[in-house]
């Protein structure tokens, strides 16, 4: 069994090859996303084509996705013209291999369950804190999707009711303050120079830095309060770059057991393991599926 796989960002195309363990063959380009949903499909002709033989493909992709039809049910201006984009259809015909189709944060759930630190979970929850904040919503070892596919969109949850905007998508919500994006905006605040999680984590000794990350944690810890009441989950995954700073997750752990209700404090805040892997995992993980229908 050989699988193609492409994790498809709004910054990169990641591809690989899966034949049962870590992806193989890995490689990443520039997605080019302004140029429009059509010209992301052509790019990923182009990459899948690179990869020779192989029995099956599996996306993960960017938006919300219609996993059953194999579709993009929506996709932000991020990638223009992309919503709507029938991307097994367009796949399949092109390649003539059953093609599986999942968004990017359940893909890397289903990466991280299988594979990485959920593989001993039968249910937890996965959120991820990069440009936003994703989720998804595993029980036993699947994605639970919702009504219009859309479950775990834990970046809507609102936490600062009193920033809320009428109208205005995520205001006062925890996307606005707990995503990396929120950590860089709080930290060009103090320093311009504080650009990225690297920088700002190289200097989090500094009594000023500290402050901000720690109030970023906060808002972290915010939202989590409210996702374990509601799901009762004996494991949440932690996932996005900036997780990878240890002070995170430990403060994280630490600050969660002191907020939540003495019944929900057997829950397990775990670090993603499977990092840039997890979304190719996932999606070649699904497209081996396929291949038993």
């Amino acid at each position: 069994m050989r699988i193609a796989a492409l994790d498809i960002g709004g910054t990169s195309i990641k591809s690989g090859i899966w034949t049962g363990g870590l992806a193989e063959e890995v490689r990443e380009e520039a997605t080019e996303a302004k140029k429009g949903g059509p010209a992301v499909m052509a790019k990923a002709k182009e990459i899948l084509s690179g990869y020779g033989r192989f029995d099956a493909v599996g996306i993960s992709t960017a938006g919300q996705v219609n996993s059953k039809e194999g579709y993009i049910r929506y996709a932000n201006e991020n990638i223009p013209g992309y919503t709507g984009m029938r991307i097994r259809d367009i796949l399949e015909e092109e390649f003539h291999v059953p093609v599986a189709v999942e968004n990017d944060v359940n893909a890397a759930a289903i990466g991280e369950g299988r594979f990485g630190a959920g593989k001993d979970m039968e249910d937890f929850l996965c959120i991820t804190y990069g440009t936003g904040v994703g989720g998804a919503v595993v029980i036993g070892k699947e994605i639970y999707r919702g009504d219009s596919f859309s479950a775990g969109e834990f970046g809507g949850v609102l936490i600062h009711p009193e920033a809320r905007v009428p109208g205005e998508a995520f205001s006062g919500c925890y996307e606005r303050y707990a995503s990396a994006t929120a950590l860089t905006a709080r930290a060009k605040q103090l320093d311009e120079t504080l650009t990225d999680g690297r920088k700002i984590f190289s200097r989090i000794e500094e009594p000023a830095v500290r402050q901000v990350v720690d109030s970023w944690i906060d808002e972290i810890v915010w939202g989590l309060i409210s996702i374990i009441h509601i799901f009762n989950p004996a494991c949440i995954i932690l996932g996005g770059g900036v997780m990878a700073q240890p002070y995170i997750l430990s403060q994280v752990q630490e600050k969660i057991q002191k907020e939540i209700m003495p019944s929900f404090r057997r829950v397990q805040i775990r670090q993603a393991q499977m990092g840039n892997q997890a979304g190719l995992l996932g999606a070649a993980y699904l497209a081996s599926s396929r291949l038993d229908v």
